[in-house]
């Protein structure tokens, strides 16, 4: 193996970064979409709306940004996933747009049936994104039929094994949790005290899920514990990924609703880490031929690429950072419904 400081692992990194930036900021707006029809009043929906309402378009920035980082380190991976998956990225967008869509012509009519109808469409929405992206994210574990000439020639349903639905039921789970917490932050009253009362049955659901995925993984595909064995120092990843868990309750009881949305993110992003770990060097691992995996090395832009773009990162990702940063400072503290609200 390659030395993890050479500009192709730098770029894996920088990819898993940035995708982990946008399960931390999409997954809690996702998942205030998933528990948007639990609450019953007009107006409680319109507060759920808001809360992420100056923020969630901003959110979906870092899966754009995510996905140029992947075309400009990593091109092969890019063609072969894109292609392959073309279905399954069509209904991805399909679904990010009605959902965008759902949240602005939702309160363009005082008609509950219009209003009812567009909350479900939301949810729908949420849900299925989620799923879509955690069956993703199992297949990256599992690995895809990529034959010799390094293209994926099936479709959508030959993705939706088992485990890779298990991993999307996963992912709705941490993003059920994840939004939450976050509304924790965003609501008050009455409409407080009920987002309060789902936070411990939605960390329930996250944890039993966690736990049920890890003994699959471990069971099916132990090779995804090979880096671990190999540097045990690795170890503190799964470490910290079950302090973050364990810390979301405590937060939670001493009403300290940041620190526990702290925790909720750290436990989304070490959750991908340790998939990012146990993947490397792969990429995309090939089930004909371990030989015809996308790797960081063979899947590649050339180094003097790798070195132009780089450069390039590093001036343009903080601009993105700051921006998001700014985005919630303005937007911070508890919705107050007006006129201008959704």
């Amino acid at each position: 193996m390659e030395s993890i400081f050479d500009l192709n692992s730098i770029w894996y990194a920088l990819v898993g970064v940035l995708l982990a930036g946008y399960a931390v900021l999409d997954g809690f707006d996702l998942g205030v979409g998933m528990l948007h029809l639990r609450t019953r009043r007009d107006e409680d929906r319109r507060v759920l709306l808001n809360a992420i309402g100056p923020v969630w378009d901003g959110n979906e920035v870092w899966l754009v940004t995510g996905g140029g980082a992947l075309f400009a380190g990593f091109p092969a991976v890019y063609a072969t996933v894109f292609s392959g998956f073309y279905t399954a990225f069509m209904l991805l967008l399909v679904a990010l747009i009605f959902r965008a869509v759902a949240i602005e012509f939702r309160s363009k009519r005082p008609s509950p049936a219009w209003r009812a109808a567009w909350d479900r469409a939301f949810s729908v929405a949420s849900l299925f994104i989620a799923l879509l992206m955690g069956v993703a994210l199992g297949n990256v574990v599992t690995g895809i039929a990529i034959g010799a000439d390094g293209e994926y020639a099936g479709g959508l349903l030959p993705m939706l094994t088992p485990f890779a639905l298990l991993v999307g039921i996963t992912t709705v789970a941490m993003f059920t949790m994840h939004g939450a917490i976050y509304l924790t932050m965003k609501t008050e009253g009455a409409l407080l005290e009920e987002v309060t009362a789902w936070v411990p049955k939605t960390i329930i659901f996250a944890v039993v899920m966690y736990g049920i995925t890890t003994i699959a993984t471990l069971v099916f595909y132990p090779a995804m514990t090979a880096p671990y064995k190999a540097h045990p120092v690795l170890f503190v990843v799964p470490l910290l990924t079950l302090l973050a868990f364990a810390n979301i309750p405590r937060q939670i009881h001493h009403g300290r609703h940041f620190l526990a949305f702290l925790s909720s993110s750290a436990a989304l992003a070490s959750l991908l880490v340790l998939v990012a770990v146990g993947s490397y060097p792969n990429i995309v691992a090939s089930t004909v031929d371990p030989a015809y995996s996308l790797t960081v090395y063979n899947a590649s832009s050339s180094q003097k690429t790798l070195q132009i773009m780089l450069t390039m990162a590093v001036i343009g990702v903080p601009f993105v950072l700051a921006y998001t940063i700014s985005i919630y400072w303005v937007f911070r503290g508890r919705v107050k419904l007006d006129n201008a609200s959704y």
